[in-house]
């Protein structure tokens, strides 16, 4: 465009076309630079930038996906943001806590104390489950049964229903104190998905989403939200099964065949082929082989920046 006016009055600036060419480069790369300098900022502050400086407007395709893509529907931790690290810190003060206090009532003071693994029993007991659901995988793995409770339980009580809201004030004073962030590239991938006329949709089991979405700068490019509460309220079953991703595509009126699911477990994939999602991106930032192709995602990138123009190379 630059260079087309340049070219209109040319003959009363006399500028020869080699000038022009190299004035055109030049305001080019100002305005890429000034562009990159704004969306950072605006990152940084939590901003979200619906008028772009860059000359080319996104598309499905430069997202990425299927040209006729309408939605997109994101797992939140290990996707979007990290506070799967905040999860697990209260998960294993919570439990900790618990076995400990369990040892001493029982007698078992010489009983060796096995401490919650924050890596291998969260992800494999307790990572994309509502709180509840997640409390009894973890204690059936010790051999542990204790009663249901009630849901107004206080926190400190030895119920199903007590752990849970222990672990629900250990989490929200983790969030207060160290705060959480998007991962790089999910603001901008975000804004290039709302540039491009997609719906966005975050799919969670935690009760605590929207303050996550909130604190992390993400809440204004999010359309709709599946968490903890409509997993409840609509007696939804977490992942593999497909409940939570089908409800995402109803909130939005979208056929699944027409939506793209972001996931970063098996059991995310799984859900999204189950649901027959017409496109699949596995986030794979643990290394996890389930997770490729053939039968896994149809795409696997290490971060959402991975799949813009530009962006590192996926496998």
């Amino acid at each position: 465009v630059a260079l087309a006016a340049a070219r209109a009055c040319s003959g009363c600036l006399h500028f020869p076309e080699s000038e022009l060419r190299t004035r055109t480069s030049l305001l080019a790369r100002e305005r890429e630079t000034a562009a990159r300098l704004l969306e950072a900022t605006a990152r940084e502050e939590h901003i979200p930038l619906h008028n772009r400086l860059r000359s080319s407007r996104a598309t499905p395709a430069t997202l990425g996906l299927p040209p006729d893509t309408l939605a997109c529907v994101f797992d939140l931790d290990g996707v979007l943001t990290g506070s799967a690290a905040i999860h697990v810190a209260a998960w294993a003060e919570t439990l900790d806590e618990f076995l400990s206090s369990r040892v001493e009532e029982t007698g078992e003071r010489f009983a060796p104390f096995q401490p919650f693994d924050r890596r291998n029993d969260y992800y494999r007991y307790i990572q994309g489950k509502p709180r509840l659901e997640g409390i009894h995988a973890f204690l059936a793995s010790r051999g542990i049964r204790i009663a249901a409770g009630h849901p107004d339980d206080p926190a400190g009580s030895e119920t199903i229903y007590g752990l849970a809201n222990r672990k629900n004030e250990a989490f929200l004073r983790y969030l207060d104190q160290e705060g959480v962030t998007a991962f790089a590239g999910s603001q901008s991938y975000l804004e290039d998905a709302h540039e491009a006329g997609l719906r966005c949709v975050v799919v969670s089991p935690s009760t605590n989403t929207a303050a996550i979405l909130e604190q992390s700068g993400l809440a204004p490019l999010v359309d709709e939200r599946i968490d903890g509460n409509a997993i409840r309220v609509e007696n939804l079953r977490s992942k593999p099964e497909p409940d939570t991703l089908l409800a995402a595509c109803r909130r939005l009126g979208v056929d699944p065949q027409r939506a793209v699911a972001f996931e970063t477990t098996f059991e995310g994939v799984a859900a999204a082929r189950t649901a027959r999602f017409g496109y699949v991106v596995g986030v794979d930032r643990r290394g996890r082989v389930e997770l490729r192709p053939p039968h896994g995602a149809n795409r696997v990138v290490p971060d959402l920046a991975a799949l813009l123009p530009g962006g590192a190379v996926s496998s």
